[in-house]
């Protein structure tokens, strides 16, 4: 009779868990990193980055113009091998822009990757320390890369972006309605 009273025990209280539901929050990432410090220093550093680079490529297209009007210039009994060295070297410039503008989006992508993933690691953790101390099973994030949202619907009472941003040690400054 007590091993039949344990057994049921045991069946109930396991079948009382499985009904149990599962706590889903979310967590806009683009909202926590717009209110990181760090994120406005890597934006800045981005785009004076990318200044530098769009500087270099303006100079070397300015350098390769000015050797193209000179090109054209060229008066017309210059003999051909000359022409043909002057072409060369019009060529060689023009093929050289477009790998420096190649490397240069690489640079970009690079520095940027270097710069945004202790960001990234850091708010991850405190999402999964944020969830994992207000009993969430999943956390969501309601947008995809290409800006698209994941969740149709959502209750604002399960988002967890400010308790993140409190887990990060961030006051976060007050939304602005547009109008």
């Amino acid at each position: 009779m007590r091993t039949l009273f344990l057994l049921l025990f045991c069946v109930v209280a396991v079948s009382a868990q499985a009904q149990e539901t599962q706590k889903i929050g979310y967590a806009d990432w683009q909202y926590i990193f717009s209110q990181m410090p760090e994120f406005k220093q890597i934006e800045n550093e981005l785009k004076t980055h990318g200044t530098q680079l769009e500087n270099q490529l303006k100079a070397k297209s300015t350098e390769l113009e000015s050797k193209y009007k000179i090109y054209q210039g060229m008066p017309a009994t210059t003999p051909d091998a000359i022409r043909a060295d002057k072409e060369r070297e019009l060529q060689a410039m023009q093929e050289s822009i477009q790998k420096f503008q190649q490397d240069a989006q690489t640079s970009l992508q690079n520095k940027q990757g270097a710069l945004m993933d202790p960001v990234i690691k850091k708010v991850g953790k405190a999402i999964e320390d944020t969830a994992k101390e207000n009993g969430f099973a999943f956390i969501l994030n309601p947008q995809t890369m290409n800006g698209e949202d994941v969740l149709l619907y959502s209750d604002e009472k399960y988002d967890i972006s400010k308790l993140v941003l409190k887990k990060l040690g961030i006051t976060p400054k007050p939304e602005v309605a547009n109008k």
